[in-house]
């Protein structure tokens, strides 16, 4: 090791997959307190920035417990669990490679989690009751993780429709409620929405340039959080996917910016928003989907780079390398999946980031 400097050992190791840079603490001091070295952390993060995966949760019908996939382009495919929370739970939201997630069993227990390093916190209990009777079954309408690893600090955003009164019946009433892990407190407002959200628009929140982005169930525009004004505006989407074509439109993150995924019969186009202080957007990509025809009409775009798209069906991740052109199946469950894996499927990456 001695004819290698130091910053080359640490530009090797920061590419290291969380699991073996671990191990390799026993090599040394120094390697030993490189996962706790500013510099090193901020490294390690940014090389995982420009490698995003697909994390999937597996249902089995044999098996009482769920398995999380994860599913790397350069990598190739692994699996781990959140065994260590000690609960069972669902993935709400993803970012920079943390999870937040809500327990099954107890209503309004929240968790944010780095399923690589294993680390976790549990959110403090909302003391005001009457402010988590969302609509319809009191889970958040909408949930959102923003990580900011150059800030150190995290922000999860719970959000949905009141019941109005004694009713289980919802009222126009859109109450938000955002923790900030700094303060290690909750803090509310309230605002007006008519809104609806489908499945894949809740699980597809983006945070972008300081805000989260929800794409609305209509498709005809973006709903964004200001975390640091805390206030609802809208972002509109392009023109061309807005008025009656009919085709899919998913939202996602694409190198730090907007992106859109717009899918029909026969092309998927993909959209980036290259201004987003003028809401300017640019079709920079369009595929022809005639190699998976069959599968057109049941496949969801999940994660993308600049230079490949992760796309989930019912059984099945894809990766479309944009620059060759090639499709490639990267995973396949096994005939006893009882749900799609597109219905639980998140855009995820790596990171060293501490929930404490």
């Amino acid at each position: 090791m001695s004819f290698f400097p130091d910053e080359v050992i640490i530009e090797v190791l920061a590419r290291l997959p969380i699991k073996p840079l671990f191990k390799t603490r026993a090599v040394c001091k120094l390697w030993y307190g490189l996962p706790s070295d500013k510099y090193f952390v901020k490294l390690y993060n940014q090389v995982s920035d420009k490698n995003p995966m697909v994390l999937v949760e597996v249902h089995d019908s044999t098996k009482p417990n769920s398995s999380l996939i994860c599913v790397d382009n350069s990598r190739g495919v692994s699996e781990f669990s959140l065994d260590f929370l000690r609960d069972k739970v669902n993935i709400r939201a993803s970012c920079n490679g943390l999870l937040c997630c809500s327990s099954i069993a107890v209503k309004g227990v929240y968790y944010v989690c780095n399923p690589m390093t294993r680390e976790f916190k549990v959110l403090p209990k909302i003391k005001d009751q009457n402010l988590t009777r969302f609509y319809p079954d009191s889970e958040a309408t909408l949930v959102g993780l923003a990580c900011d690893p150059s800030r150190g600090k995290f922000d999860v955003v719970l959000a949905g429709y009141q019941c109005a009164g004694s009713s289980r019946r919802p009222d126009k009433t859109f109450a938000c409620l955002i923790f900030d892990s700094d303060s290690n407190k909750w803090r509310k407002f309230v605002s007006f929405q008519e809104e609806i959200f489908t499945h894949m628009n809740r699980n597809q929140v983006v945070y972008v340039n300081g805000a989260l982005h929800w794409l609305t169930g209509s498709s005809s525009y973006i709903l964004v959080l200001d975390l640091n004004f805390e206030v609802w505006r809208k972002v509109s989407v392009p023109d061309e996917t807005r008025y009656g074509t009919g085709n899919r439109v998913y939202l996602l993150e694409s190198d730090g910016c907007l992106s859109l995924i717009e899918i029909s019969d026969t092309w998927m186009k993909i959209w980036v928003m290259k201004d987003y202080e003028r809401e300017l957007w640019h079709m920079v990509d369009r595929v022809s989907l005639g190699c998976i025809k069959g599968l057109v009409h049941g496949i969801f775009p999940i994660a993308q780079t600049g230079e490949c798209v992760f796309l989930a069906t019912h059984k099945q991740v894809l990766v479309y390398h944009r620059t060759s052109w090639a499709w490639k199946e990267m995973y396949s469950v096994q005939n006893n999946a009882t749900l799609p894996l597109w219905f639980s499927a998140h855009a995820f990456r790596t990171s060293i980031f501490p929930c404490e």
